[in-house]
């Protein structure tokens, strides 16, 4: 099915002054417009056949979204800047062979000289393609068109009866007529619903089909380097500087001297950042089907996949929010934290030193602040939420599934990659072998196993070697953490010593962070080196490939910091008299005795927000920039030139090279911090929520406003970021298990409070049970402070440090006691129950929620059986136009 769009028909009326209303120019023979010899110099003058009574010296900026005839429509625009008479002598060869490919292939080409412009500097090519063209483009690329009018009556939502001050406003936006849709054919043509053949394909499917044709126009005519490949692609063009830009127009300005209410939309573009690019929007649903029309299936999906998860996080922050509050307002009851910084219970004990000689002794009520900010985010509401937000990601999956499946029904996505995906040129022209393809029995280029064997160990090889780089870059953040925690201890100020340690993790978490963005920069270059060795068939399996050799990079180098503090720092230090020194001779990071929640929420939040900071401003605030550095010249300018749509549009920036990567990303690392570590910061589904509605504004901005329009490519379905999303799943209820049981102190206080205290309360949670006791005589030389201060803690004998140690008086001294067991059973057995409880409550999500909702089911059965009625009506055709045998 399709809610078919049209393009927009060129303006009514006159189009200039003194053509008579309703006149059209007859389109002029393919090729019509240039002329000379493909490898003479660039052509200078362009032919056009002169419209009765139409001026051919003067025009408008309204007009420039067509030919100089007024009535052909420009699909596409090819731009190039003018250079030194060396630098372009063999650009000029390049570029005139091409544009005689693509006229060849039929294209319309219209020439504007760079004195034309505003700049004085930019040459542009215009082209059109003809119904000719555009007929046997559709054919070739199996592009589904509309059949017959949908008859099967629609579901209505309970939520679409009740109007909410989200919906977007009817009156403003009209409804699509709705299509069944199949593969178009010219030799059934007439079964197409065709009412105009000038709106019967779209701006999008035009401008696609007119960039099939550049990405396969050679523009060399022989081998030049002897290896039995001519060089093509508008792509390599591109790279090589021949052309400075290619890239279809948009529908004209955004901005409106009149208001969207009074006067209606000036055109497609004017209506999407009225009601989806504006700020003051952000609260209003998004207009999909306009989205997709304008900008294509691609881009359609991600903007209805990120509107989904922002609205899915609703319910995750609300109950993040209700997680913090209960502990907000049940910290001051905190009993444990109570007695941790009364001076006269567990706050007045004498802990060990933190770090060798220049540490020394201090008191746990130091620790006071930490607990206090510990127990926001480790309290029993914790733990409900991280199993809600276990069973959210089900509910999340199993429910896109459902959306993607409407989607790929209404958008007619379900086959694409099966029936409409094409082999890229690329592939097509550097793999020489060639073998039958077993379903269309045509000989298509392949790469053997062994070749293949062969690439992917390169990958694999190069992959280990930058994820070995993260891990050394880790180990040094880890270091540096270590030396500076020892520095500021040894410091002689309280204020100083006292925040030692959120001083090295809030430094080392900035270090991280730059170090994190250092490395992607690098690491991407590589990537798509190795995506190409790869010689992957299709763009699709080409862009898994790539996204899934980025996001395990980003992976480790995202995340290794985290899962350092959340799982290893403070569990193998040892015990005073007896530390671990296996790290580059160093004594290891000690968990504060409230432990190391505070630390690995103060890392998530520089991380996250860093990360989404600095992604902002490179996807808004540069683009901005550049397109006023771009256009600031040429709006300066005083002369009497027109600013021609084409101009305005090669000043705007241009889409990153991996197009969509950058934006999935960035939500797929923020999903992972939503989800693998949401047991240790509750807030992360709130912050994400807020930054999502901002970032769904501040895309749409970009992609209306400051970029140049995008190629309208379609796609199936977001790819394999939902195969990651659902690993992502997995790994969250191990890793928020482990996290629970491990890195909080939920189980511990839970083990003492049923089993080791006799009232049932945790009234000497540390003095007893958390809390060992040294001899400090046992000291290892290296450890023992070199200033003890007598003064304030006397003449000290015992200290006591975090862990489950028998004290130096007992048969066996520092050996592990029964708590220590009982606690690593409870823990055990916690992580049992959570993940087997988590993957039960899965399984029955994905059991009662069906993957395809059934009004869409069948609605592709009424498709295929009337797509099957066509054939049969157009054979019957063929046997009664047939002559009859003698």
């Amino acid at each position: 099915m399709n809610r078919a769009s049209v393009a927009p028909a060129p303006p009514a009326g006159n189009l200039y002054p003194s053509m008579p209303a309703g006149t059209t120019a007859k389109a002029p023979p393919i090729g019509f417009e240039m002329h000379g010899h493909p490898h003479d110099n660039e052509p200078t003058e362009v032919v056009t056949e002169k419209v009765p009574g139409g001026p051919q010296t003067s025009r408008n900026e309204e007009f420039t979204m067509f030919f100089k005839d007024g009535a052909r429509r420009i699909d596409f625009v090819l731009a190039y800047e003018m250079g030194t008479t060396a630098e372009q002598e063999n650009r000029v060869k390049k570029r005139a062979y091409f544009l005689d490919m693509i006229k060849k292939e039929g294209l319309h080409l219209e020439h504007e000289k760079p004195e034309d412009s505003k700049s004085g500097k930019v040459a542009f090519i215009k082209c059109h393609a003809p119904w000719e063209v555009l007929a046997k483009g559709a054919e070739l690329m199996n592009m589904k068109m509309p059949l017959a009018p949908n008859d099967m009556p629609t579901q209505t939502s309970i939520f679409q009866c009740c109007p909410t001050p989200f919906d977007l406003d009817k009156e403003l936006i009209e409804e699509d007529d709705n299509y069944f849709t199949a593969p178009f054919n010219r030799s059934r043509m007439d079964q197409f619903v065709i009412h105009d053949k000038e709106k019967f394909f779209s701006n999008a499917q035009r401008s696609r089909i007119v960039y099939a044709i550049l990405s396969r126009a050679y523009y060399e005519d022989e081998d030049q380097d002897n290896s039995g490949k001519r060089r093509f692609g508008i792509k390599k063009l591109l790279a090589n500087g021949t052309f400075s830009a290619a890239y279809p127009l948009h529908d004209g300005k955004y901005t409106s001297e009149h208001s969207l209410l009074t006067r209606g939309k000036e055109n497609e573009r004017h209506l999407l950042y009225e009601l989806w690019a504006k700020p003051g929007r952000w609260y209003k649903f998004q207009p999909l089907d306009k989205i997709r029309k304008y900008f294509g299936e691609k881009i359609g999906l991600y903007f209805t996949w990120l509107g989904y998860y922002t609205t899915m996080l609703v319910p995750a922050a609300i109950a993040g929010l209700i997680a913090f509050i209960y502990g907000l307002v049940t910290m001051g009851d905190d009993q444990v934290t109570n007695d941790l910084c009364s001076v006269q219970i567990a706050g007045n004990i004498t802990m060990c030193p933190l770090c060798d000689n220049r540490c020394s002794y201090w008191r746990l009520k130091e620790s006071c602040g930490f607990s206090r900010a510990t127990y926001l985010f480790d309290n029993p509401a914790t733990v409900a939420f991280a199993c809600v937000m276990a069973l959210w990601a089900s509910f999340f999956h199993e429910f896109w599934k459902r959306k993607q499946a409407e989607l790929e029904y209404d958008w007619d996505i379900a086959d694409f990659e099966d029936e409409e995906e094409t082999v890229r040129p690329e592939f097509e022209n550097a793999v020489m072998r060639k073998r039958e393809n077993p379903i269309n029995k045509k000989l298509e280029p392949y790469v053997p196993n062994w070749s293949k064997c062969f690439r992917y160990s390169t990958t694999i090889v190069v992959l280990l070697f930058f994820f070995a780089l993260v891990i050394i870059a880790i180990l040094g953040v880890i270091i540096y953490r270590i030396v500076i925690a020892a520095v500021l201890s040894a410091i002689d100020q309280d204020m100083v010593k006292g925040r030692a340690g959120l001083i090295a993790s809030v430094t080392s978490a900035c270090i991280n962070l730059i170090i994190i963005v250092f490395l992607n920069f690098v690491y991407q270059k590589i990537a798509e080196g190795l995506t190409e060795l790869e010689q992957h068939r299709t763009e699709t399996e080409w862009e898994d490939a790539f996204t899934f050799k980025m996001y395990l990079f980003q992976f480790v180098n995202y995340y290794s910091s985290i899962v350092y503090i959340a799982f290893f720092k403070g569990k193998f230090v040892g015990r005073p008299g007896n530390y671990n020194r296996n790290f580059f001779g160093y004594r290891q990071e000690e968990c504060d005795p409230a432990g190391c929640l505070i630390e690995l929420c103060i890392q998530l939040g520089i991380i996250m927000v860093g990360k989404q900071a600095f992604a902002n401003f490179k996807e808004v605030v540069l683009p901005k920039v550049m397109v006023w550095c771009k256009s600031r010249k040429v709006l300066d300018d005083k002369d009497n030139k027109v600013y021609t749509h084409w101009e305005q549009d090669y000043n705007l920036a241009d889409q990153p090279k991996l197009g969509l990567f950058d934006e999935y990303l960035e939500m797929v690392i923020q999903y992972g911090f939503v989800t693998i570590f949401v047991a240790a910061f509750p807030l992360a589904p709130f912050f994400a929520l807020l930054n999502n509605i901002i970032e769904i504004r501040l895309d749409a901005y970009k992609f209306v406003t400051q970029w140049k329009r995008p190629l309208a490519l379609r796609s199936q379905d977001i790819g394999i970021w939902f195969g990651i999303l659902q690993g992502i799943s997995a790994l969250a209820v191990v890793s928020n298990a482990a996290i629970i049981a491990f890195t909080s102190e939920f189980i511990p206080r839970m083990v003492y409070k049923y089993v080791y205290s006799s009232d049932q309360t945790m009234t000497g949670y540390y003095e007893t049970f958390r809390m060992s006791v040294f001899d400090i005589a046992d000291f290892q030389k290296d450890s023992m402070p070199e200033d003890p201060k007598f003064k304030e803690f006397g003449n000290v004998t015992t200290c006591m440090y975090r862990g489950y140690n028998e004290p130096p008086s007992a048969p066996v001294p520092y050996t592990y006691k029964m708590a220590f067991w009982h606690v690593l059973a409870a823990q055990l057995a916690f992580i049992v129950v959570f993940e087997n409880l988590i993957v039960f409550l899965t399984w029955l999500v994905m059991y009662l929620v069906p993957d395809m909702p059934y009004n869409v089911k069948m609605q592709m059965l009424r498709e295929k059986y009337l797509s099957k009625q066509a054939l049969f009506h157009a054979e019957e055709l063929k046997e009664q136009t047939r002559p009859k045998a003698e």
